[in-house]
């Protein structure tokens, strides 16, 4: 009797003529290089903190004098602050789906799914479930649905999209009653970007690492 779902895990098989091996996900080229980005852009993020002291100084907060004020003070605030922003997003996000368990298990589940069903599964090696192999488009175009589904036709999606208002209203709020006059910021930096090109940059960031995963499916 076939298993209901197959995933070769297996790190030698040798075919009949002894020489060719399959190698288990995690020892892929594609999961190495993924990886491999991965820690460089965490190290590149990490070398743009700033001190939090800095970020809580209560004598450097005061109320905008108008809403162009404001705006201007958000700007400057998100280029010097940049990770330490991007800490505050990650941790309302956190809180919120600790306090829904059943939903971080639901995301972890879709993960786990494309980790281990699409982006680090041998490519020589189809996916077997109730007997029947489906080919890595197929597989890709149940994932999408599934994702689909789960992000936009659940609770799901409304948690996530909650928590990063609530969490972009923390970070707006105190980019607009922080005076940046005492911050100095590196003339590379662009201090007439917006807070949304900041949310590009790090989504950019996170497509640049799975990248190279995804681009050994195609």
């Amino acid at each position: 009797m076939a298993s209901a779902v197959t995933i070769p895990m297996t790190s030698t098989q040798s075919t009949a003529g002894g020489g060719a091996q399959s190698q288990p996900p995690i020892a892929t080229p594609a999961f190495r290089t993924f990886l491999s980005r991965l820690k460089s852009s965490i190290r590149q993020g990490f070398s743009q903190r700033r001190p939090w002291y800095e970020l809580i100084d209560r004598t450097a907060m005061a109320r905008p004098d108008n809403l162009t004020d404001a705006y201007s003070r958000i700007r400057r605030n998100y280029s010097y602050f940049k990770f330490n922003y991007m800490t505050l997003l990650a941790v309302v996000l956190a809180f919120s789906l600790l306090s829904h368990p059943l939903s971080l298990l639901v995301l972890l589940g879709l993960l786990a799914a494309w980790l281990f069903f699409y982006l680090f599964r041998p490519s020589d090696q189809p996916l077997v479930i109730f007997g029947r192999a489906f080919s890595d488009r197929e597989t890709l175009a149940a994932l999408v649905v599934l994702t689909l589904f789960v992000v936009f036709l659940t609770s799901i999606g409304s948690l996530l999209i909650s928590a990063i208002l609530i969490g972009v209203a923390i970070v707006c709020l105190h980019g607009a009653f922080r005076v940046p006059e005492d911050l100095f910021l590196d003339d590379q930096e662009p201090g007439n970007s917006g807070f949304i090109s900041f949310l590009g940059n790090a989504a950019t960031s996170a497509a640049v690492a799975a990248a190279p995963a995804v681009a050994s499916r195609v």
